[in-house]
């Protein structure tokens, strides 16, 4: 069953994020195509029109455009209007939000095996 991952407890340490698991899929949908993590390292770095972007890809502008949207409805990217184009922003928080579960998740893994160690160290009874 699947709720929201506020406050969910895992092998007594908290996953305690505000995304829920909906904007987590999109986040990790998102970063699963390697042109859509490139676009976000390229606009982390510097702010890129749309246009830009497509110039750098072997891809159609309306193709750059669709990562560009999946991107955004992530949350990993910020688009602006400025005259008759798309600035495309990074969007740092978004990034540290996703990092941040994926230590809690990196906790919960070392928890174990810190449980494994412990019981490969018992003697033999």
């Amino acid at each position: 069953m699947r709720g929201t991952l506020a406050g969910r407890m895992f092998n007594h340490v908290v996953v305690d994020t505000d995304l829920s698991d909906d904007q987590v899929d999109r986040i990790f949908r998102a970063l699963a195509d390697s042109t859509r993590r490139d676009i976000v390292a390229r606009t982390l770095v510097e702010a890129s029109s749309v246009s830009d972007l497509a110039r750098e890809y072997a891809m159609s502008f309306a193709a750059v455009s669709k990562h560009v949207a999946v991107l955004e409805d992530a949350g990993l990217v910020i688009k602006e209007v400025k005259g008759r184009q798309r600035i495309v922003h990074g969007d740092p928080d978004r990034i540290r939000r996703a990092h941040g579960l994926l230590e809690r998740y990196e906790q919960l893994w070392r928890s174990r095996i810190d449980r494994l160690d412990a019981v490969l160290a018992q003697p033999d009874a």
